[in-house]
């Protein structure tokens, strides 16, 4: 039998691997939509999770580690695409981990919406520093278009994981 801290260990763990998995084949994925830059967010879903079983710090290590690993296996380490990344990865944790535990009106799905916007801003954020100019953030509107779609896909499929949390989690969480 494996202690608490061992099973979160693991299954943390298990997210991270799961996440920087889900962070490759993503981009190996070309959405058809003359919007470059937009992807589902199913990395996100990890993050969430770590999040809603063991908060903030924890969610953050997942994001923080699958977006390193994702970016190593890819060959973008420390290329403009990564710091991308890691700052919509961050920022959107931020922004999912403060609904999660400071509210209880929204839903998997709003939360994984307003994630999604969140991760989206700090990109533009990131862009707008990197190229020094404000004009990227003229895609703002665009982005915040197609994250919402997207942010609804994953929050429904985090719902329908939600939904058998007790036989998928019960080693674990």
């Amino acid at each position: 039998m494996m202690r608490s801290g061992t099973r979160r260990v693991v299954f943390l763990s298990m997210l991270v691997a799961m996440g920087t998995a889900l962070h490759v084949v993503e981009g190996m994925l070309a959405i058809p939509l003359p919007v470059p830059g937009v992807k589902l967010g199913l990395a996100n879903i990890v993050t969430v999770l770590a999040i809603y079983l063991y908060g903030l710090r924890d969610g953050m290590t997942v994001a923080l580690l699958r977006v390193l690993l994702g970016s190593l296996i890819g060959g973008v380490f420390l290329a403009p695409g990564f710091l991308l990344g890691l700052t919509g990865a961050v920022s959107s944790t931020l922004v999912m981990a403060i609904l999660l535990k400071r509210t209880r009106c929204f839903s998997m799905i709003g939360i994984s919406m307003a994630g999604a916007v969140g991760h989206n801003i700090g990109q533009l954020l990131a862009a707008s520093l990197l190229l020094q100019t404000s004009a990227v953030l003229y895609y703002l509107p665009i982005l915040l278009l197609a994250g919402i779609p997207t942010g609804m896909f994953t929050g429904y499929l985090l719902n329908s994981l939600l939904e058998h949390k007790s036989e998928i989690f019960r080693d674990f969480a």
